[in-house]
């Protein structure tokens, strides 16, 4: 297992009212009081068909980790805010919620639960900040990676956006989620040392101006890798020198070695027709096994474009874009209290919004993926209760929960609770399958889509149902707080 922990202790990593919102909760004696909350998002960046969840194995080790320091117990008196019987709570705080995630991976779907917590409200109110972040910001990064890796259509993506990354965290946990979404390596070193993902690279630019010319500076990159020779060939002009030196590196310096050349970058420039033009130079010189690699400031819609018309590209580096999620920079999830328990019974709560789209779904619940047992396609999502089971032996009839009139009755079907127990009583029961191994399970998952769901523009909206039980809740409390 790699150890990807760098010890900072990120407890007090919240926004400061879920701390007055604790103090307050425990001075009006219902610290305690159990709550049932919710992480969820409202809309799929890029007006994309669906997201990818990722980010749990890091908000596990956050929640494995709270603790409450003597020097952060001390700062947080200072404030002067704060009742002692507070601060005494958070020298002896141990952690107790029940919690259950969606696996990373998968792919998901507006206003489902992609983490739901049980726990005293004092703890669940806590964390919120800490799940949104985590959870927020790698399902973005992972979502608009696979975007990327489609449009690419079965060529390596490599993701080169540590430079232009937010932050530390936002590179190398960017690269992660970038793999999970489907890239096959990173620039970023650090990324392979914590998670073992591929690390990837050759020269900058830099490399060729530092020689006297583009010949010596191939020729001495080739002296020193002849087994991974990848020439960056765009530093003066591609076709009338770099193309050119790096055939003439390939023929003289690396063929009487034994070895073939790796490769060619392209970092700039009209990436469609150089491509082609370097493709014909390189197989006129008996190079067809020579790969061309292409880069600068790519996303989906670019690679898609250039394939389409004709580009010879192999593989794509791709950046800023990428580990930026630079066309919808932010995952909208949201937390939210969904019932409380009063004397062991479960009491659903629901937020109303004038925006219908912000109204919330009361209750503890749970997420089925639907499936047709002849095709092994999701057929459709539907959220319950947790307390319901689906009967796989009878047919399910699903309704649409805004327009009701649109009904579907499934047979031969079969049913997969998505929501999985990560922590019983604040103890973690759940072990985190190596980025290898969410990275396949994500590619398994996205095989049971149809290709309509798959579609950059105007994809077909993949339906998220309610059980009749919880829409007639949810209906019941629309009505008792809009009276």
């Amino acid at each position: 297992m790699i150890d990807w922990k760098d010890n900072r202790n990120l407890t007090l990593l919240v926004d400061f009212y879920e701390l007055t919102m604790a103090n307050g909760y425990l001075k009006n004696g219902i610290g305690n009081k159990i709550a049932y909350f919710d992480m969820f998002f409202r809309n799929v960046p890029d007006g994309g068909g669906f997201s990818i969840v990722a980010g749990l194995e890091q908000l596990i080790e956050y929640l494995n980790n709270l603790k409450f320091t003597e020097e952060d117990i001390n700062f947080l008196e200072k404030k002067g805010l704060f009742d002692q019987e507070f601060l005494n709570y958070l020298k002896n705080f141990k952690f107790v919620c029940d919690v259950w995630a969606i696996p990373e991976g998968t792919p998901v779907f507006p206003n489902e639960p992609l983490v739901v917590v049980k726990g005293p409200i004092i703890q669940a109110q806590f964390i919120e900040t800490m799940i949104l972040l985590t959870i927020n910001h790698q399902s973005l990064i992972a979502t608009k990676a696979n975007r990327i890796v489609r449009a690419a259509q079965g060529r390596p993506v490599l993701e080169f956006g540590s430079r232009r990354a937010q932050g530390y965290d936002g590179a190398i946990l960017g690269a992660r989620a970038a793999y999970i979404g489907g890239c096959a390596a990173t620039a970023n070193t650090i990324a392979e040392k914590m998670f073992g993902i591929p690390a990837v690279g050759t020269m900058a630019h830099s490399w060729v101006q530092m020689f006297d010319s583009e010949l010596d500076a191939f020729r001495a990159w080739a002296k020193v890798y002849p087994e991974n020779c990848l020439l960056l060939v765009d530093t003066y002009n591609v076709l009338k020198s770099g193309v050119p030196n790096a055939i003439k590196v390939f023929k003289e310096d690396l063929l009487p070695r034994g070895y073939r050349p790796k490769g060619i970058r392209i970092d700039s420039g009209d990436i469609k027709y150089l491509s082609q033009k370097a493709r014909q130079m390189l197989d006129e010189a008996g190079f067809p096994d020579c790969q061309i690699v292409a880069s600068n400031s790519l996303d989906e819609y670019i690679i898609r474009d250039v394939l389409s018309q004709g580009a010879k590209i192999d593989s794509f580096g791709v950046g800023e874009r990428l580990i930026t999620a630079k066309s919808e920079p932010v995952f909208g999830g949201v937390y939210k209290l969904v019932a409380v328990e009063e004397n062991g019974k479960i009491i659903p709560k629901i937020k109303i919004s004038e925006n219908p789209e912000k109204i919330t779904n009361p209750g503890f619940k749970q997420v089925y993926r639907l499936y047709d047992n002849v095709t092994n396609k999701a057929i459709a999502d539907l959220i319950t209760f947790a307390s319901e089971e689906i009967d796989e032996s009878k047919p399910l009839k699903i309704f649409d929960p805004v327009y009701t009139w649109k009904t579907k009755t499934l047979e031969n079907y079969k049913a997969r609770k998505l929501l999985i127990k990560i922590f019983d009583k604040g103890k973690c029961i759940y072990q985190s399958p190596s980025v290898h191994e969410i990275k396949k399970y994500c590619q398994r998952e996205l095989e049971t889509l149809w290709d309509e769901v798959l579609r950059f523009e105007n994809p077909h909206r993949y339906y998220v149902d309610l059980s009749f039980k919880l829409w007639k809740t949810k209906q019941k409390l629309l009505r008792k707080y809009s009276e």
